[in-house]
């Protein structure tokens, strides 16, 4: 269950409201007008009026940013953080997903002026494979509390429209007490959730990773509704389709408006930038990456940044593997100009390193990745051995070897693995990889199927 979204101003926070209020010169009927809440608000905020259960958190923002406040300076920071529970399905990958986050300001400042433009609509970032727009979403989520979420997770089978409308309606119901609307679709759900919300309140739902969405079925991937409540508002974030591939319709009546990462190569280069400055200064990976900086014929660390970020081609995937691989010692015998550039290239040459392409090829270590590549979805040690038809011992040294890719599931026991990205499943997928690798995926596929009717997945 999710807490409740109020909060209370700390006593230091209703002193710094009264210094800022007389700084600036306005009342506190001015500052309800200018942050769109009542003037009651204000006053409980500055405790000259009772405030048993507090104030709405969004009420708290809308004050702070017309006073150029962070929130923090109202709410004491323990109470205001304290209350982000994170859907329990997603807490794990959104804190993945927001582990060094940063920049982004330009993606985050166009879906704030589309919000503030706009009585309701849909806003769609779009890009390549490992260009953070799941990290993006993740960090809305983060910085704001108020948001709903659901996040299509392909290898954990979390990409279905029953799945979705139960997990978004779930959290509807708790956050806006909808007790009498269990079984209502989604737009009724909205419909109910609009006419709960509060002077310059807003509803957001953030959807991510529409490319993943498992649906035969005709209209709207997920259903998403065709005409929206006011003051409610998606965010979706999509890897580029052709226009035949296009699944979503909406009302011509319903805003809507696309930001597409592609065409941002500037802002995404100084985010990525940013981004190898704060690798740097990592505690887990500042020491060996410094070493190897220095090992580079007195390269500074400013050439180093500069270098990687070209090679990266603004693609923050590339990053999250090959600084880490840096760091492991991948490259100890290379030089900065050696290193692949893009994030193809580097699953190329880290295919390479792994000795995928070696004469004669290791079938047995090939045909394990690939079977991990069918299953679309995290299997353990055991499963993936009875799929690949190979031994446990030779399944754990690949997934050893393989580790960076991987995201191990610990809350299952045994552990259970899955590629830790799309866009690694795509890479093996490739024609050219599939040829080098001598492997058939019409018949790796068909064993896999044939394995599952015989219900060995039940046993994992």
């Amino acid at each position: 269950m999710l807490e409740s979204s109020k909060v209370k101003a700390s006593q230091d926070g209703k002193a710094e409201l009264r210094k800022v209020l007389k700084e600036r010169k306005l009342t506190q009927d001015e500052l309800a007008r200018k942050a769109s809440v009542s003037v009651d608000t204000v006053r409980r905020l500055l405790g000259t009026k009772d405030c048993p259960n507090g104030v709405e958190r969004w009420a708290v923002k809308n004050i702070a940013k017309v006073l150029n406040l962070q929130p923090i300076k109202i709410v004491d920071p323990k109470d205001w953080y304290r209350q982000q529970q994170l859907p329990p399905e997603f807490e794990l990958l959104i804190k993945e997903k927001t582990k060094l986050f940063c920049g982004r300001k330009f993606v985050f400042d166009t879906i704030e002026n589309f919000f503030q433009n706009n009585p309701n609509g849909y806003f769609t970032v779009v890009g390549d494979a490992g260009m953070g727009k799941s990290a993006i979403a993740a960090q809305y989520i983060v910085e704001h509390h108020e948001a709903i979420c659901f996040f299509n997770i392909r290898a954990e089978g979390m990409n279905r429209q029953d799945l979705f409308l139960k997990k978004v309606r779930q959290q509807l119901i708790e956050r806006y007490n909808l007790q009498t609307a269990v079984d209502a679709d989604l737009s009724t759900l909205l419909t109910k959730v609009s006419e709960k919300l509060s002077t310059g309140e807003r509803l957001v739902i953030v959807v991510d990773a529409l490319d993943e969405v498992d649906q035969e079925s005709s209209g709207n991937l997920l259903f998403l509704p065709y005409i929206l409540p006011e003051r409610v508002y998606f965010i979706l974030t999509r890897r580029p389709y052709n226009q035949d591939e296009k699944r979503l319709h909406f009302s011509p009546t319903i805003p809507t408006q696309e930001l597409d990462l592609r065409q941002y190569s500037n802002e995404s280069n100084q985010d990525v930038k940013e981004y190898i400055y704060l690798f740097l200064k990592d505690e887990e990976y500042q020491y060996v990456l410094n070493q190897w900086i220095q090992r580079q014929n007195h390269l500074s660390a400013q050439e180093f940044v500069d270098t990687i970020a070209v090679k990266s081609e603004n693609n923050f995937m590339y990053l999250r593997y090959v600084l880490p691989a840096i760091a492991d010692g991948f490259y100890d015998d290379r030089t900065l100009d050696a290193l692949p550039i893009g994030l193809e290239g580097y699953y190329y040459n880290h295919w390479q390193l792994m000795g995928m392409t070696t004469k004669p090829l290791p079938k047995n270590k090939i045909k394990i990745i690939y079977v991990m590549s069918a299953l679309h979805r995290a299997a353990s040690r055991a499963v993936i051995a009875k799929y690949s038809t190979q031994n446990e011992f030779t399944v754990q040294e690949v997934l050893d070897r393989w580790a960076q890719f991987l995201h191990k599931q610990e809350n299952y026991q045994p552990p259970c693995y899955r590629f830790y990205h799309e866009s690694f499943i795509d890479f093996l997928n490739s024609q050219n990889i599939v040829q080098a690798a001598g492997v058939s995926l019409p018949d790796i596929s068909g064993e896999v199927a044939d394995i599952m009717t015989e219900g060995l997945f039940d046993d994992e």
